[in-house]
């Protein structure tokens, strides 16, 4: 009699249970960093009154007013150019700078030393958030413009790639002073670059009512370089002006690189 082997029924698959200890991908990583800082700071007043609240002022106050000679053009061509401007250094500088520098004191920079995300990572991030808040300033600020009765001119693109030069210039230059000096001194110095750039730097007083020699070293400064470009494309509808996007870049290149190779998370 022949004996019938039936085969043996088959279970489901086995799971393997190996531990498997590894950081997730660094694009996750930084985009929930995002997430952190940009909840963070949308969360803090003082940081919206200094990057929403104040340049919109600015551009009200001295547009519907007589406070300043702008020469023979209308004010608020000439003066929402320079607050956009304004309003990346307010963000990507001064705001960053100081949130930046008191999270560094608190301890908060230490313990995400101690995590997989690298200083290039937090920085990646602390740039992208800089980029939500900016998107936001400049929909309020053209809106503010519009109902003044700006009329811009020029196209979009030229405009976005000033904006992203001068964000990462500023946000280098933010994060390098952040990460090198103590929280009190980063408040003071931070704030005292914010005021003397207002002044200087061809936002709302023009670059032309300075003597020749300092007028040439003023626009080297990425906030005179920030408003002058836009103001070429915005004002006087050129495409991308060459002189403005060469100094951002280069203040952009080197204050990125020095954040990044002196960032201290403690």
């Amino acid at each position: 009699m022949t004996t019938r082997h039936e085969a043996a029924p088959r279970g489901p698959a086995a799971l393997d249970f190996t531990p498997a200890p590894a950081a997730v991908p660094l694009p996750r990583m930084v985009m929930s960093q995002t997430r952190y800082e940009l909840r963070t700071m949308l969360r803090n007043g003082e940081q919206l009154l200094l990057t929403l609240i104040i340049p919109v002022v600015l551009l009200v106050l001295f547009s519907a007013t007589s406070l300043l000679d702008l020469g023979d053009g209308r004010r608020v061509d000439f003066l929402t150019p320079g607050v956009l401007a304004l309003a990346v250094m307010s963000t990507a500088f001064t705001g960053q700078a100081i949130g930046t520098g008191f999270e560094r004191r608190y301890g908060v920079l230490k313990r995400l030393g101690a995590t997989p995300l690298p200083r290039g990572g937090l920085i990646a991030a602390k740039t992208l958030t800089v980029l939500a808040v900016e998107a936001l300033q400049a929909a309020v600020i053209c809106a503010v413009a519009l109902a003044l009765g700006w009329q811009p001119h020029g196209g979009p693109l030229p405009v976005l790639v000033l904006l992203l030069l001068g964000t990462a210039a500023f946000s280098g230059f933010g994060l390098l002073m952040a990460g090198t000096l103590r929280a009190e001194a980063t408040l003071a110095a931070a704030n005292l670059v914010y005021v003397l750039l207002l002044a200087v730097g061809g936002v709302v007083f023009p670059l032309e009512e300075f003597p020749a020699p300092v007028r040439d070293a003023l626009e080297l400064l990425p906030i005179s370089a920030l408003a002058e470009g836009l103001r070429d494309v915005l004002q006087d509808g050129a495409a991308l002006p060459a002189g403005p996007v060469l100094v951002l870049a280069v203040w952009a290149v080197a204050g990125l690189a020095l954040a990044a190779r002196f960032f201290r998370w403690e």
